[in-house]
């Protein structure tokens, strides 16, 4: 779990931001002027058809009609004489008509997620002015060699998932081209007619079967950030050291067991991905990246960090997840830039008393390790905003300190598959928690405190031992989960807990409803009998507990006329 949530945001994720982005200028014209439009969103409209009144904007720079449900572009595109920016991704397209290649200033074009027919593609040949071209998951097998050759101002060219094996020599006409996505196809060796498009700075083969990278990659000395995760790959060539200004390298998942020396003189790497291959050590190079600031060492058989690890301060995020760590090693406490720091799933027991240096650091993983208890050095990250405990393996933790209220900056909590049986009262005095991950514990009650932490906005509680809930907890305003699934609920029961939120909300409505009633009945009753003269209310308990009448019943008992009052025995 931690992993996927580190993952996010790898710059990669970035980069495909970027890919689906209109990276063409427009001029800076207002939207409209006068009667005049030149840009129209109509994305995620359940459009079945492009509707006649755009096409009748003849003045339109840039459309935006993906996300659906478009299944024909119809021959009166071609009244869109400007347009320049023109994306149709993920609707339901099949066929491509031959008015849109008449679309003569069209310099971005996303056709991406179509069930596009390839005999449809060769119009796209006559946009001569494209820069930009996305067909991601659109089935292809091949590209048209008449595109490759015809279009000679590509500068972006996005081709991921599909079923490509190769792709075709005319490819080399691609002079222009600056970035091409491929990830997700089926290529097994790496595509050689990019070797001498030198303009290339991004290239993405991730998720492919490639086997090995040639030595010409060598000659692409402008290419800035190269993917090529989870393939075959066994060994690199030292040519790719001549790509001085690769900042980002992601050869993760691959069946490396060292890099060359020569990458050493890769001085500009600032993102750096080893994860899932057979390393053992970190290469002592990786220790010269001074300018690093994101390294995954996941799952790459470490037991231990080199001395000169210690020189890579400039880290933001680290993961060292998924390894042999039995101890948490204290030279990561000197990495005072860290903002991420991932030690799942490893081995270790005891945390440094000088964890507190890292005064920047927002997330730290520790899911999965032998901790025997809470690890009370993590309440000195004041910074902490997001805390991972999760035991699915190792140590089970039986309770969470008090302490914990000292992380005021916390935001999420994740305690789940531990034996907790009850929950810190402190969690109430902590403003800025919005998760709380308790599922798989041995909770049989929640402390009333919690319904003080106002910013709540998910509490998962799954299979636990809870009977009941904290009468207030529906004054949690901004809780919008509430998990209650395999527990032996009482009160609400089970029947409500299963009909969602709104209906535990209003169940606890009623219960305080009937609550106060009762209490307004008590406190008339109670007046009552003081008024009558009964007595004070407690002395009336008092005698009802003991069997005696009242007090007042007591002071004006009279005796019956005819019989004799019986003396007390001495």
């Amino acid at each position: 779990f931690i992993f996927e949530l580190f993952s996010k945001i790898m710059s990669k994720d970035l980069l495909k931001l970027q890919e689906h982005s209109p990276k063409v200028l427009l001029r800076n014209d207002p939207p409209q002027v006068t009667d005049r439009t030149f840009f129209i969103d109509a994305s995620n409209q359940s459009l079945t058809a492009i509707p006649l009144e755009i096409l009748a904007l003849k003045e339109l720079e840039e459309v935006h009609l993906e996300n659906n449900q478009i299944e024909a572009i119809p021959e009166d595109i071609q009244q869109l004489k400007n347009v320049r920016i023109l994306y149709l991704n993920k609707n339901k397209l099949h066929d491509l008509c031959l008015e849109l290649g008449t679309l003569s200033n069209l310099e971005g074009l996303d056709l991406s997620y179509n069930p596009l027919l390839s005999s449809s593609l060769p119009v796209i040949s006559s946009l001569r002015s494209l820069r930009e071209l996305r067909l991601y998951q659109t089935d292809l097998r091949e590209i048209p060699i008449l595109m490759c050759k015809s279009l000679r101002h590509l500068e972006l060219l996005g081709l991921a998932g599909n079923h490509l094996e190769s792709l075709p020599k005319e490819i080399v006409n691609q002079t222009k081209l600056r970035e091409i996505y491929l990830r997700k196809n089926q290529f097994k060796e790496f595509p050689q007619e990019l070797c001498v498009l030198c303009d290339l700075e991004i290239i993405d083969l991730d998720e492919n079967k490639l086997t090995a990278i040639p030595e010409e990659i060598g000659n692409l000395t402008r290419l800035q950030k190269f993917y090529v995760a989870y393939n075959n790959l066994t060994f690199l060539p030292e040519s790719l050291s001549q790509c001085r200004k690769i900042s980002v390298l992601d050869l993760s998942h691959n069946l490396l067991h060292s890099i060359p020396r020569t990458f050493s003189e890769l001085l500009e790497m600032t993102e750096m991905g080893l994860s899932g291959n057979r390393l053992e050590k970190v290469p002592r190079l990786v220790c010269k990246w001074t300018s690093l600031h994101l390294l995954y060492l996941r799952d790459t058989g470490l037991c231990a960090l080199r001395r000169s690890f210690k020189r890579l301060d400039n880290l933001r995020f680290l993961d060292l997840s998924q390894n042999h760590l039995d101890h948490f090693p204290k030279l990561i406490c000197g990495l005072k830039n860290l903002e991420i720091l991932a030690m799942d799933d490893n081995q270790i027991g005891k945390l440094p008393s000088e964890l507190g240096l890292l005064s920047k650091l927002k997330i730290l993983g520790l899911s999965g390790n032998e901790f025997s208890s809470f690890p009370e050095e993590i309440f000195s990250l004041v910074s902490l905003e997001k805390l991972y405990m999760g035991q699915d393996q190792g140590s089970k933790l039986t309770q969470v300190p008090e302490h914990i209220g000292k992380l005021q900056s916390l935001k999420e909590l994740y305690v789940e598959n531990n034996h907790l049986e009850f929950l810190p009262i402190s969690l109430g005095t902590m403003p800025n928690l919005e998760v709380l991950d308790c599922r798989h514990n041995l909770l049989k009650q929640l402390p009333n405190a919690i319904c003080q932490a106002q910013g709540l906005k998910e509490l998962l509680l799954e299979d636990n031992l809870l009977t009941h809930l904290p009468e207030n907890l529906d004054r949690l305003v901004n809780l919008n989960v509430l998990t209650l699934m395999e527990n032996p609920m009482e009160d609400p029961p089970e029947e409500v807990c299963a009909q969602g939120n709104e209906a535990i909300w209003n169940h606890l409505k009623e219960n305080r409803r009937k609550k106060i009633m009762v209490t307004k009945i008590q406190a008339w009753w109670r007046g009552t009998m003081v008024r009558k003269g009964f007595g004070k209310y407690e002395e009336l308990i008092k005698a009802r507990k003991k069997g005696k009448t009242s007090p007042k019943d007591k002071k004006g008992k009279k005796v019956e006329k005819g019989k004799p009052v019986k003396e007390k025995k001495k």
